[in-house]
């Protein structure tokens, strides 16, 4: 008979043999900022910026319509003689990135405008693109189009699918389009001359897109009179912006192990690289004072000699970088209290630098990241697995290798892929016959454009004064007359293929997806702009350009 120290052992060798259970597995998620250190910029370099950004695919599979998060930018606010006035948030942002109203994203990032009126009560994105609706409309017609050689599409303007670490170079300049007027709608409010244009210098395209009309400012101070003066469409900007990458959302998975010790995965999260292991994720910050472009193409428009568009380098201060920047990304579940979501030990594996005076990016611990090569570029993939430790003072994520992952924790096993959503509603424009999109109506159309995102743009070729946004402007007819005029001289000066913003010294110019590049009808060459009234997703795969 067999004693019970026999039955007790053999009952623990078979404990030991069976697997222990696997932990419970958290949805989380990767958010913060990336930092870049500046010089600072003297206050008279007031009008206007520029940059180049790389532009790549942040993570592998589009992760749903919860994910948002920007590439590298900046945000642009008015300057003041003196302090900010309190409780006044309004500013230019957007740039690249991917946002949860993007209805037809993919893994390659688009680019929006991002204009933000007082405390965000409204936003204007593009052409036919904001906040609110066609009835109560809070910035859709905040933007007018400018350029007729490029259709920018409502969804955002896309970058050719693929793009794996070139430079898109963008920025804002003010042109002297209309003038500066005493009241706005029925009101003794002021509207200012600013119209704050989106210049683009990529592979396929360069020069002036579209601006914000200065309306879409001084709306706010006719519904607030105090607000008078203190925005965009009539304050200069700030020349000392802060440049960062603002991520929202990446998703992540937690899990506890049976020791109590916390380990995250996030999903898999890549930089370009080039052939020296170095990223490039920023380059020629420029500031511009009214000598860079404002002076000459004012003498202009009063009857003086035309100008070719090209920026006054006489009128540029291009900042330098300084060594160091950081990260704020965090990891942590949605019930984390915000005063305790661990920091990642980023500058483990990536150390932030500048490469030259003035371009910005990354080294990294080729240890803890792996490189991969594609048709498109190259990418470092930044580790995925994250073990939560603490030094008695504070608590923060470090990096772990797979094979050092406890195997109850069960983060291995799981994936991050793209959820099936459902289909994307299309933007529509409204269609009644007495609309601003009707009345007096385009020239010519509809045409389509067939885009890399899978979505099909429908157009017309408006006269530039008779845009809907330009109908929505708040501008009297004679005015919106002169300013056709003044648009008609840079239709026919100013050219695609010319250019304006100061080419980068490092890396390619990126390419927009040439769908987007388009021909004016015959007749319309001058004064006519492209506008978007509809996008959808494409209903046949046999569809073509």
């Amino acid at each position: 008979m067999r004693s019970s120290a026999y039955f007790l052992g053999a009952l623990a060798t078979l404990l030991t043999a069976l697997p222990l259970s696997a932990a419970e597995i958290k949805k989380a998620e990767m958010a913060g900022y990336m930092l870049v250190p500046t010089e600072k910029v003297p206050a008279n370099f007031n009008a206007g910026f520029s940059l180049y950004a790389a532009a790549w695919p942040l993570l592998s599979q589009y992760p749903g319509h919860r994910f948002q998060t920007g590439l590298f930018g900046t945000w642009m606010h008015a300057q003041y003689e003196g302090p900010a006035p309190k409780d006044l948030y309004s500013d230019i942002e957007g740039g690249l990135g991917w946002w949860r109203d993007t209805r037809f994203p993919t893994e390659t990032p688009k680019f929006i405008m991002g204009g933000a009126a007082v405390n965000f009560s409204e936003v204007a994105n593009g052409p036919a693109h904001g906040w609110g609706d066609w009835k109560k409309p809070r910035g859709v017609y905040g933007v007018a189009q400018l350029s007729p050689w490029l259709l920018f599409p409502i969804d955002g303007l896309n970058l050719k699918q693929g793009t794996c670490g070139d430079l898109f170079g963008y920025g804002y300049l003010p042109l002297p389009l209309t003038s500066a007027k005493a009241t706005t709608g029925a009101k003794n409010v002021p509207t200012g001359d600013n119209c704050w244009t989106l210049f683009l210098n990529t592979k396929n395209f360069k020069g002036p897109v579209c601006f914000f009309t200065p309306y879409f400012w001084s709306h706010s101070a006719e519904l607030n009179p105090p607000l008078a003066g203190q925005l965009l469409d009539s304050r200069p900007s700030d020349p000392n912006k802060a440049f960062q990458m603002e991520t929202q959302y990446v998703p992540a998975m937690m899990a506890t192990d049976a020791k109590g010790e916390t380990f995250a995965r996030v999903a898999a999260t890549s930089f370009p690289v080039g052939a020296d292991g170095t990223t490039v994720a920023m380059h020629r910050l420029t500031s511009y004072d009214k000598k860079a472009l404002w002076d000459g193409v004012k003498a202009w428009f009063d009857g003086g000699q035309p100008v070719g568009g090209a920026i006054d380098p006489a009128g540029a201060f291009v900042q330098n970088f300084k060594n160091n920047g950081g990260s704020t990304w965090e990891i942590y579940t949605e019930k984390t209290a915000k005063d305790k979501k661990p920091p990642i030990d980023w500058k483990s594996f990536g150390t932030p630098t500048s490469l030259e005076p003035t371009t910005y990016g990354y080294k990294w611990n080729e240890s803890l990241v792996k490189k991969s090569v594609s048709p498109d570029g190259a990418l470092v993939t930044l580790p995925e697995y994250f073990h939560l430790v603490n030094n008695g003072k504070k608590s923060q994520w470090v990096v772990v290798k797979p094979s050092d992952l406890p195997s109850d924790c069960g983060l291995k096993e799981k994936t991050f892929t793209r959820p099936k959503e459902r289909a994307q509603e299309a933007y529509d424009t409204p269609d009644e016959p007495k609309s601003t999109w009707k009345t007096p109506g385009p020239k010519a159309g509809p045409f389509q454009a067939y885009l890399g995102d899978g979505s099909v743009v429908t157009y017309y070729w408006y006269r530039f004064a008779d845009q809907p946004a330009m109908l929505n402007a708040d501008i009297a007819k004679e005015e919106r007359e002169k300013m056709q005029e003044k648009v008609e001289k840079l239709h026919r000066a100013w050219t695609k293929d010319r250019e304006y913003l100061a080419p980068p010294t490092v890396g390619k110019l990126a390419y927009l997806d040439p769908a987007q590049i388009v021909k004016p009808p015959k007749g319309l060459e001058v004064g006519y702009v492209p506008i978007a009234t509809r996008q959808e997703l494409v209903k046949s795969t046999s569809a073509t350009k």
